[in-house]
């Protein structure tokens, strides 16, 4: 089988258990979930099949992803277009993320949120007028370094999908053509990076839900 090819399908007993999961959550405002992991683990694969699930379940679903949220070119290659410290520190606009999405959906907050700022692949800001989050309601955000210490308090579950990155480089491969070889220079930037930032953040640990994704069409719950 090849892990993550498009005929493999996430299992529905699994989809269920997460989506009863977050619908557990006791919760008068709008939960706010990270789905994370390396780059080309799943992430966003598995939030777009989980949100109709909970919707299903009565509650309207707000999804995003960190991508909505990069820094513009100049910023995120400052400290060199092959660093590793580059690529976790200063691909995305924390600040932005925070103040446009996940603090006005926290405790206190005005509710007003938009999904996304900015567009990578342009390199120029994306406009979109605020939106007012129903309550109660669940906001799934996918995206890549989302266990960082400047989001700590920000999220209410967090999932971490566990994929090893030979896996993980030749999902890529398949979707983007880069090379499926984690040690290719091509890929040093992206690996090292997020050896980084596991070392300095532990995501495995920290997470809620730490789910097994190596095979998608038999992921396994090891904590949560």
């Amino acid at each position: 089988m090849t892990h993550g090819a498009d005929d493999d399908r996430v299992p529905a007993a699994f989809l269920a258990t997460i989506a009863a999961r977050i619908v557990g959550q006791r919760h008068d405002g709008v939960l706010r979930v990270a789905i994370t992991g390396v780059d080309g683990a799943g992430k966003t694969r598995l939030a777009d099949e989980l949100a109709p699930l909970i919707e299903r379940a009565g509650l309207p679903v707000i999804r995003s992803s960190i991508d909505g949220f990069h820094n513009p070119r100049v910023i995120r290659y400052r400290r060199g277009r092959d660093s590793p410290e580059g690529f976790y520190r200063d691909s995305f606009d924390i600040a932005r993320f925070k103040a446009e999405l996940l603090d006005p959906l926290g405790p206190g907050g005005s509710r007003f949120y938009r999904t996304a700022v900015f567009d990578h692949r342009t390199d120029l800001p994306v406009r979109m007028a605020p939106r007012r989050a129903p309550v109660p309601s669940v906001l799934i955000v996918d995206g890549i370094f989302l266990q960082r210490p400047d989001l700590a308090g920000c999220w209410d579950l967090t999932i971490f999908l566990d994929v090893p990155f030979a896996v993980t480089f030749a999902r890529m491969a398949l979707r983007d053509g880069s090379s499926p070889d984690a040690f290719a220079a091509s890929n040093r930037r992206y690996r090292e990076g997020q050896l980084l930032y596991i070392a300095e953040c532990r995501p495995r640990e920290t997470a809620d839900i730490l789910v097994d994704y190596a095979d998608i069409a038999l992921p396994r719950i090891v904590r949560g």
